[in-house]
């Protein structure tokens, strides 16, 4: 027969929608970053592919800190013919933008995409011309703040690694000495 609707159990059309998730993203500008952080640059003058894998090893590390959803994009517009490519790198993507379009304006149109559903930051340069408006309530944040948060969050991970390395030697050392001591003592029995 027909389903008995209990009381605890609302019936369907009246249930709420769920809320949003609360996902971060973390949409970052590569070069623009590159080039505001002295550390990547002075690398980039030599290799600017090592600036770019050290700042995507700093973002991943930074991804699986602060559990942001990190988006790299870098500048691929004066490729001629270049396509728009994205692959992951460890948990965070990476995104090379297609001819004609840069950085900006990929983070732009994602930034309005994103912010209808999710919380959005968007880190770039401090010394940006343009005002954009990056969608509906994302938070731009500068290269210099950007920085330290990435080097703070980097000192905690330090800091965390450091104290969990400390705590398995102590358990590992009172466990051995528990057990000598107890033999001394089955000894002296």
């Amino acid at each position: 027969g027909p389903r008995r609707v209990t009381g605890t159990e609302a019936p369907k059309k009246y249930r709420k929608p769920k809320p949003k998730p609360e996902k971060e993203y973390l949409l970052v500008d590569g070069y623009n970053i590159i080039f505001a952080w002295d550390e990547l640059r002075n690398l980039a003058q030599g290799d600017v592919k090592a600036a770019r894998d050290s700042l995507m090893d700093r973002l991943s590390n930074y991804a699986g800190f602060t559990k942001k959803n990190v988006i790299c994009v870098f500048d691929a517009y004066k490729v001629p013919g270049g396509t728009e490519q994205i692959y992951r790198y460890h948990n965070i993507d990476v995104i090379f933008t297609r001819e004609a379009e840069t950085a900006d304006q990929y983070i732009e149109k994602a930034a309005h995409e994103l912010t209808k559903q999710y919380q959005v930051t968007v880190a770039t340069s401090d010394a940006i011309e343009q005002i954009i408006i990056y969608g509906a309530g994302a938070v731009r944040l500068s290269a210099r703040n950007f920085e330290s948060e990435v080097v703070n969050a980097e000192r905690e991970m330090q800091a965390q690694y450091i104290a969990q390395d400390t705590d398995r030697r102590q358990t590992v050392g009172s466990s051995v000495g528990e057990e000598i001591r107890k033999a001394m003592a089955r000894e002296n029995g």
